[in-house]
């Protein structure tokens, strides 16, 4: 076994978080970059509380989502970052946002339930292409006749919205507010569910 420093220590895991393909875990850390240092989590854990701090003044910065840690931009420079995409980002149908948020929001919940908070049909499509986003899943089944699967939403859901957990989704009051700010803006059209 190499014999390491602190500091070599957190360029190691500075480089694994670099080229990782998504969000490591501290266990991941463990098991495969660190593995021959026998280090407990909380070693781990002051590695990554030192290459955070490191960060902070930085543009950019390491955070923990549901996943474990990744890179990331300060939110603040996403005007000039973001023209490193030219294309448009995804544009998800209205009726989509009202399924995924529904889910968020409630979870466990089946289809049927869905519909019957938003008054009309939810289209397979929408279904299919929350789970094959994998921002949703089927986690069982509910105890009544035709035993309809009940969605919950997943860590790559979290992830990709930037969260650790479900209690930093915003509050519903919040949306309450708004609505009575503007009720006009809560109004359900008839537009197709296309994804």
């Amino acid at each position: 076994m190499a014999k390491v420093n602190k500091e070599q220590l957190q360029y190691i895991v500075e480089a694994a978080l670099f080229v990782a393909d998504g969000a490591l875990s501290i266990e991941r850390i463990q098991e495969t970059v660190l593995l021959e240092f026998d280090l407990t989590r909380r070693q781990v854990l002051n590695i990554i509380k030192a290459i955070q701090a490191h960060y902070e003044p930085r543009g950019i910065h390491l955070v923990e989502v549901a996943q474990g840690y990744r890179f990331q931009s300060d939110p603040s420079l996403n005007p000039w970052v973001g023209r490193l995409w030219q294309e448009q980002a995804p544009k998800y149908s209205r009726a989509l946002l009202e399924t995924l948020s529904l889910i968020a929001y409630r979870q466990p919940i089946t289809r049927g339930e869905i519909e019957q908070v938003r008054g009309v049909s939810v289209s397979s499509h929408i279904v299919k292409t929350l789970v094959e986003r994998d921002w949703v899943k089927a986690v069982g089944h509910k105890e009544v006749p035709g035993r309809p699967a009940l969605y919950a939403t997943t860590k790559t859901f979290l992830s990709y919205f930037g969260l650790k957990s479900l209690d930093e989704l915003p509050s519903t009051g919040l949306f309450e507010a708004q609505a009575k700010a503007a009720p006009e803006n809560i109004v359900l059209d008839d537009e197709v569910d296309s994804a």
